[in-house]
């Protein structure tokens, strides 16, 4: 028995269930699991031994229990945005498709990031980018937005990173210059590493004696938070002890796993 935390487009999941396992797969986004309905008919596994359900795993252990995934013999959680929902234009995620400045993975929370851009004060725009981002143009960045808005209000994921890149005019950038304001802005959104700190210790009640927490981060506090909680939970012993990153061919054929961290802990 598995516990997919984090199903997304469901390829964890499909890897299960191709060896005989009994799945448990959670997602926050009842559009991902309304897409995963439509993909597995076409999955040569034993979907019998699927359950999908919709919800938080900051509420893991409860969802779980209710299931009647009581003790598993592991639990995954892979923390990036699924290729679907970065490929929908209307979920606001990719600044490399017009869309609304959303970025809610639950439609139901109440803040998007459109919110956050528009009404929160240039001092805590400051903040997340800062904290959550690691921008180091957060500053102006920030300054930029509350200058823009003043105008007209900013509601698009393309009239951000238009803003965003404005501020890194001329100077030179591996990446795009809106990546990590974006992936900030996702964060407080979401919660997310709210979500992580209040899941790692129910994974422990759930797991068997000797099974296994695997976690895939994509984000230094996310990697950091998981790292610290190996080292301190007592009944874990971590059996990375570095990450495993990808290697070249796998980032050629991913460029999104570029920034992948797998850590993986085994209960004693």
């Amino acid at each position: 028995m598995f516990i997919d935390a984090t199903v997304g487009g469901g390829g964890h999941t499909y890897d299960l269930l191709k060896r005989g396992a009994r799945v448990l797969a959670i997602d926050r986004d009842p559009q991902a699991l309304e897409y995963l309905n439509k993909e597995i008919r076409n999955w040569k596994v034993e979907i019998g031994n699927l359950r999908l359900v919709q919800g938080n795993f900051a509420n893991i252990e409860e969802i779980a229990k209710s299931q009647g995934f009581e003790k598993v013999d592991g639990i995954l959680f892979d923390l990036g945005v699924s290729s679907y929902q970065l490929e929908e234009p209307r979920r606001g995620f990719s600044f490399l498709r017009e869309g609304p400045l959303d970025m809610r993975m639950d439609p139901n929370l109440a803040v998007t990031a459109a919110d956050i851009v528009n009404h929160f004060e240039e001092r805590r725009l400051y903040e997340i980018f800062k904290t959550f981002g690691q921008e180091k143009l957060s500053r102006p960045i920030a300054r930029a937005i509350c200058r823009a808005r003043q105008i007209n209000p900013i509601v698009s994921t393309t009239e951000l990173a238009k803003i965003i890149r404005g501020v890194y005019k001329g100077r030179v950038k591996k990446i795009d210059p809106a990546t990590k304001t974006f992936l900030a802005l996702r964060l407080v959104v979401n919660s997310e590493l709210l979500n992580l700190e209040n899941a790692l210790p129910q994974t422990v009640e759930l797991l068997k004696y000797r099974g296994r927490l695997a976690i895939v981060t994509f984000h230094s506090l996310e990697d950091r938070l998981v790292k610290r909680f190996f080292k301190q939970e007592r009944k874990l012993v971590a059996l990375t002890k570095k990450p495993v990153t990808p290697g070249a061919s796998e980032m050629l054929r991913n460029p999104r796993s570029r920034a992948a961290k797998l850590r993986v802990a085994e209960k004693i």
